[in-house]
């Protein structure tokens, strides 16, 4: 384990050097002039190059580089072009807003995902079956957009039950009354696909020749499902959870801007629609970081689920 854990740290080192290569690249071939950007339509030439003076632009590209890669190692990314706070600071106090909406999020959507899924797996072919599968597949159909729409007006416009918007400093008020109607709209559009993963999974299981085994030799049908089938199930289970993971430190761009969460999402959504570059390229290097972290954590947990998994 310890020489598996060791290797894998080593082999994402090229890893994030790649994303930094592609990230730094990208931003300066095809992101534009940041000071033209930065200086507006009115800026003069000499005002111009006085920004790319600033920010060290006249630098030859492997100059450049290395600036960034000593900002990534240090993270200090500088400051937002647009509001000219510290991004480490920006990302600091924006990243509590988004756990406290997507944490609840991910926790229900696969604490309950998962027993739906077994239950309609066990009972395939059934009305009930063919009854919460053809509701899942409206229900993905549908656009998380039209959710939210209909719930912030019939239960906080019509019934009053919660606030259309808002956000407070404090913790406590935000989980209990500005944090309930996000995470109830979001948890419910991903309960459809997560229940008919899920479901395609236990099935998967059930077929197997261990499970009529267990039943032959007389194990009670709880058993069976909760200790064979539910355990070889964690796998999939577990790199499906280990994709939506990172989307928790980002936040859901729609849900933070229509409900007024002052979340890393809607933060970097206003970075991109300003062009403001050391936001969104702090935001694509610590994501990067994030799921090579869990991808790790997540093969290290597959050993502890299975024994029988093999770390390479």
């Amino acid at each position: 384990m310890t020489a598996y854990l060791i290797r894998r740290l080593w082999q994402m080192i090229p890893t994030l050097l790649g994303v930094v290569l592609l990230v730094f690249f990208l931003f300066k071939f095809f992101g534009g002039d940041p000071a033209e950007i930065l200086g507006g339509l009115a800026a003069t030439e000499e005002q111009i190059n006085a920004i790319r003076e600033q920010l060290g632009l006249n630098e030859p590209w492997y100059v450049q580089l290395g600036i960034f890669i000593q900002q990534i190692v240090t993270f200090d990314w500088g400051k937002s072009w647009a509001t000219n706070e510290a991004v480490s600071n920006l990302f600091l106090s924006r990243m509590p807003a988004t756990l406290t909406v997507m944490v609840p999020i991910l926790l229900l959507e696969v604490l309950l995902a998962i027993p739906i899924a077994m239950g309609v797996a066990y009972v395939r072919g059934s009305l009930t079956d063919r009854a919460i599968m053809v509701s899942t597949t409206v229900a993905v159909s549908i656009s998380l957009l039209v959710y939210v729409i209909v719930f912030q007006y019939f239960f906080a416009f019509r019934l009053g039950w919660f606030p259309v918007q808002g956000w407070s400093d404090s913790f406590w008020t935000n989980l209990t009354v500005y944090t309930p109607l996000p995470v109830i709209v979001v948890s419910l559009v991903a309960l459809a696909p997560q229940t008919r993963l899920y479901r395609s999974f236990f099935l998967d299981e059930l077929g197997h020749d261990y499970v009529r085994t267990a039943r032959a030799k007389g194990l009670p049908e709880g058993t069976v499902l909760m200790k064979h089938v539910l355990r070889n199930a964690l796998i999939p289970i577990m790199t499906n959870v280990s994709v939506l993971i990172p989307g928790v430190f980002v936040g859901s761009f729609l849900i933070e801007v229509f409900f007024s969460i002052p979340g890393l999402g809607r933060e970097i959504l206003l970075a991109v629609n300003r062009s403001d570059y050391p936001v969104i390229q702090a935001f694509a290097i610590y994501l990067a970081a994030i799921t090579m972290a869990v991808n790790l954590i997540t093969d290290l947990l597959y050993k502890l689920v299975d024994p029988r998994v093999v770390l390479k």
